[in-house]
């Protein structure tokens, strides 16, 4: 077993995997002013909570795209486990051929989403991950990762479009009753939760539209499950895709034999 970190630029996403399943998913968030010491204690928190002692993890693996916190939520896990984290970056294997400009630029959190979805389904792939950011990761035959999509989040477009009006109210991130809204919050809710399931409708015709065929498309992130279900593209949703990136990354770095994930 091994604790998998995936640092984000609102939560950090931690949990247990090994070959067999995942143990746990737990969020807190992602805040450059803690210390070390702070992310231990939070770290250790969860693990007495789902009740598991530091001596059954053999190892940990970060991905991250906060570089101030991944220090320090390294030296976090150096204190509980032992030994220092694989953090995914320049110089990893993955197994993927990277077609972008500068593939040291690439986000690792999109590497790692690929590097699952390549071993779990068919190519090629559309990654959805809908977090702070809304990314399209395009993985093709090869495999390789051919490039991305960058849109802004819905709930940060959700918290932008409340912050800068002075008459809209904060309503919770969920579906309207219908497309044509009669109340204020109706009206917000059919533009954020439909407005952003077209637009991922929309990109997904014209990605399959550039690259000549169908695509699996996969979505995961914590808003997925609240948008996905309103795409009229086939699109299936994967929670723990992230994780298992981690783990096979780990393995492959490790020089374990790696499962493949369906």
């Amino acid at each position: 077993m091994i604790l998998a970190v995936d640092i984000g630029n609102s939560n950090i996403v931690v949990g247990a995997i090994d070959r067999e399943r995942v143990y746990f998913v737990e969020r807190f968030s992602s805040d450059p002013r803690k210390t070390d010491l702070e992310y231990a204690i939070a770290l250790r928190t969860v693990l007495e909570l789902h009740e598991i002692m530091p001596d059954q993890l053999k190892g940990s693996v970060i991905s991250s795209v906060v570089p101030p916190v991944t220090a320090t939520l390294n030296r976090a896990l150096q204190k509980i486990i032992g030994t220092p984290a694989l953090i995914v970056g320049p110089g990893i294997k993955t197994g993927l051929a990277i077609r972008m400009d500068d593939p040291a630029k690439v986000g690792s959190d999109l590497i790692v989403d690929a590097v699952a979805g390549v071993a779990g389904y068919p190519l090629p792939l559309i990654l959805i991950d809908m977090g702070t950011a809304t990314t399209l990761s395009i993985v093709g035959r090869g495999p390789a990762y051919l490039g991305t999509i960058i849109a802004p989040g819905a709930q940060v477009a959700l918290d932008a479009l409340i912050q800068t009006t002075s008459q809209l109210p904060r309503i919770p991130f969920e579906s309207p009753r219908k497309i044509i809204g009669t109340n204020t919050v109706d009206c917000i809710k059919s533009g954020i939760i439909l407005g952003n399931a077209s637009m991922l409708d929309g990109l997904i015709d014209r990605v399959e539209l550039e690259l000549g065929e169908t695509a699996t498309v996969v979505a995961t992130g914590g808003l997925a499950s609240s948008i996905v279900p309103h795409c009229r593209h086939l699109v299936q949703v994967d929670e723990n895709l992230l994780l298992r990136g981690l783990y096979l990354i780990y393995q492959k770095n490790n020089g374990s034999v790696c499962c493949s994930y369906s």
